[in-house]
């Protein structure tokens, strides 16, 4: 089975997913969030899930340096909780911080122009919430 990687924010939503053998993640998409209607984005996730043999979801959790959590976090335990309660599968936060800023980095070094890194930032940042979560679990 694999499992999905979820960068949650308020406009966008990257989704990385694993190998059948949990050992790589790749980018999948970035979902625009609708926000007159988020049972949109939580069923789009529902059909990703399905149609993609997913065991288990891991989403972002944005904590601050200190390791406490604000307002983005909540929002994202939230989030956790609530696509948990939608589908069988185990729902795991992972602590994401610095993913972006690192996503971003490894962009620029690769030469990504700012106009297309704006599009794959969230899915990048996905993939690196997703391949860190990989890397400790195969310790």
């Amino acid at each position: 089975m694999r499992t999905l990687g979820l960068d949650v924010g308020t406009k966008t939503i990257g989704i990385a997913i694993s190998d059948e053998l949990g050992w790589t993640a790749q980018g999948l998409d970035t979902l625009r969030r609708n926000v007159e209607d988020d049972s949109a984005d939580f069923q789009k996730l529902v059909d990703i899930i399905t149609e993609n043999n997913v065991g288990k979801i891991v989403v972002g959790l944005p904590k601050n340096m200190n390791g406490t959590i604000g307002p983005s976090g909540v929002a994202c335990q939230e989030f956790a909780d609530r696509l948990s309660q939608l589908q069988e599968h185990p729902v795991v936060l992972w602590d994401e911080r610095l993913t972006t800023m690192a996503a971003e980095k490894m962009l620029i070094s690769a030469d990504v122009s700012r106009k297309k890194r704006k599009k794959v930032i969230d899915k990048m940042a996905a993939v690196m919430i997703l391949q860190g979560y990989l890397d400790n679990q195969s310790k």
